[in-house]
């Protein structure tokens, strides 16, 4: 059997790799962030960048409290990150539980994996975010536009974005 090459980028070259790989001690760095956000006079800064996500196992019924970056789009907000295992408790018609830095609200929440849907939306969420960007392994040029090309293999390389509508 042959390896199956990926489709080719229809934005061009990449100018990067592609995302970062997760570092060893982030489950060490989420830890310190949930706490951040619990802090009253630290959480409303923390907050404007960072929120908490709960979400319930689909089989086990634990939750799942994830430290994440997050983007204000159209009344949405907006979470760039890799298809890991707890992104797949994500469901249609489960709310879930949202806190940036202030009490939790509900939000329902949508995994988006289309590929152009998740160019534009991440492309919005780098213009606004230059850590995540970097993370994402998506350049920007001097005027603060997003590389499309960069965003198309982020998602060839699993990048997903889910979509969260507060209630």
């Amino acid at each position: 059997m042959t390896e199956q090459q990926p489709a080719p980028n229809p934005y061009g070259t990449p100018t990067t790799s592609g995302p970062e790989a997760i570092r060893p001690y982030q489950g060490l760095l989420n830890r310190f962030v949930r706490t951040l956000l619990r802090v009253p006079v630290l959480s409303g800064q923390v907050g404007k960048s960072l929120l908490v996500l709960t979400v319930v196992g689909r089989k086990s019924g634990k939750e799942y409290n994830i430290p994440l970056a997050y983007t204000r789009h159209e009344g949405n907000l907006l979470i760039g990150t890799a298809m890991h295992p707890w992104a797949r408790n994500i469901r249609k018609d489960v709310p879930v539980q949202v806190s940036t830095g202030g009490p939790r609200f509900t939000a329902d929440a949508e995994v988006i994996s289309d590929s152009e849907t998740v160019v534009t939306l991440a492309e919005a969420i780098a213009r606004d975010n230059r850590q995540w960007a970097k993370f994402a392994g998506i350049t920007r040029d001097a005027d603060g536009t997003p590389n499309r090309a960069d965003a198309y293999q982020s998602w060839q390389q699993g990048t997903v974005i889910i979509r969260l509508t507060p209630h």
